[in-house]
């Protein structure tokens, strides 16, 4: 009898709402768990007379955790080709392979006519995606399909998956990618779905360089303590040799605790929304300009009386030429902290920022434009 063995490369990943399969290419690295909770009980005695002091213990299974799982996507965005077989769309509209998984971030995730309602814009244009639906005390849920091997397949479902994090980073030599993580309520074995959108997911011009991405840096204010004197630039020319988006909701699951039973996570509630990130860049001077890296850490640090500042940052991933694929993230409400100085062969500095909305009930933290070909 032969033995089967699976190998991550022959792995499948299908994301189900409701009637609809997404068929999302990943790469190499991605998992998928779920561990126990248990709880022990000890004994601790002294002597009885016959100079015996028990020493046992009983371990018992509580509830299972929320299964866990992470994967990393390329951005992909594309124009639907309006027909055919998986088509995303009934027109020439944009989307991007990896969307579903930002609807299940920022919201409700209910699809409708191609498009998840109240969070997205798609358009022959591009396609908007915003944070209006996130104030949400839990938010939309799928179930994640990991189907293992080329023969003898075996098939996990995920049930009740949320999106908790998604992470852009900026590899100057790699094409753009996000890594997701999130939770879900319980792993168990399903048959193999088959999916119903899978447009644009073997097309090759669709992926993303990072080295073409741009930034620009622009204060709310130049004047932000008030008195009269511009302590900032107009906008800051940072050219980056890095850097990180990170979003996360930090969301946690709620699970009984019955005696007696293994209890399974029942759901899941958010918690506050916390987008941030760094920038890296070399430690740049003009003699005729005063907007570059080393004025951006000069004016930071003068403006000591000011507690909060205020900087968008719109960051170009792809950057800004013509009938290429490309991703723009604006974060127009940013704190800056003061760039910090590396010292190697080239001195550079990092800035950490944190997006934060307009007013503290607001959800305008970020948008997302995703522009196909």
């Amino acid at each position: 009898m032969a033995q089967q063995l699976y190998f991550s490369r022959d792995t499948k990943v299908y994301i189900k709402i409701g009637s609809n399969i997404w068929e999302l290419p990943v790469l190499d690295g991605f998992s998928f768990s779920q561990a126990t909770n248990s709880s022990e009980i000890t004994l601790a005695e002294m002597e009885s007379t016959a100079g015996v002091s028990r020493r046992g213990r009983r371990a018992f299974n509580d509830s299972l955790a929320p299964a866990e799982w992470a994967f990393s996507t390329y951005v992909r965005p594309f124009v639907s080709a309006g027909s055919g077989a998986g088509a995303a769309d009934n027109a020439a509209k944009h989307h991007a392979v990896e969307e579903v998984l930002w609807a299940l971030f920022s919201g409700p995730a209910t699809y409708a006519s191609h498009t998840f309602t109240n969070q997205f814009t798609a358009d022959a244009t591009d396609l908007d995606i915003d944070f209006s639906e996130s104030n949400k005390s839990t938010l939309g849920t799928a179930e994640i399909f990991f189907v293992l091997g080329n023969a003898n397949k075996k098939t996990y479902k995920i049930a009740g998956c949320v999106v908790n994090e998604a992470s852009i980073d900026f590899d100057i030599d790699g094409i753009a990618m996000i890594n997701w993580s999130g939770f879900g309520s319980e792993i168990t074995v399903d048959s193999i779905p088959t999916p119903t959108i899978t447009e644009a997911i073997t097309d090759t011009d669709n992926f993303i360089r990072n080295r073409l991405t741009t930034c620009t840096v622009t204060p709310t204010t130049r004047d932000p303590d008030g008195d009269s004197v511009n302590e900032l630039e107009t906008n800051y020319a940072l050219t980056l040799t890095g850097g990180n988006i990170t979003m996360s909701n930090n969301i946690t699951f709620i699970t009984p605790e019955e005696i007696g039973l293994v209890n399974v996570p029942i759901g899941h509630v958010t918690g506050t929304r916390s987008i941030s990130g760094t920038m890296n860049c070399y430690l740049s001077k003009d003699t005729g300009a005063t907007n570059h890296s080393s004025d951006l850490w000069e004016d930071l640090k003068s403006i000591t009386n000011v507690v909060t500042n205020s900087f968008a940052l719109n960051f170009n991933i792809g950057g800004t030429g013509s009938g290429v694929p490309k991703l723009a993230v604006a974060m127009p409400t940013c704190h800056l902290e003061i760039p910090t100085h590396s010292v190697e062969d080239v001195i550079s500095v990092e800035t950490n920022f944190m997006s934060l909305p307009s007013t503290i009930d607001a959800t305008d933290e970020v948008t997302l434009k995703y522009v196909g070909v």
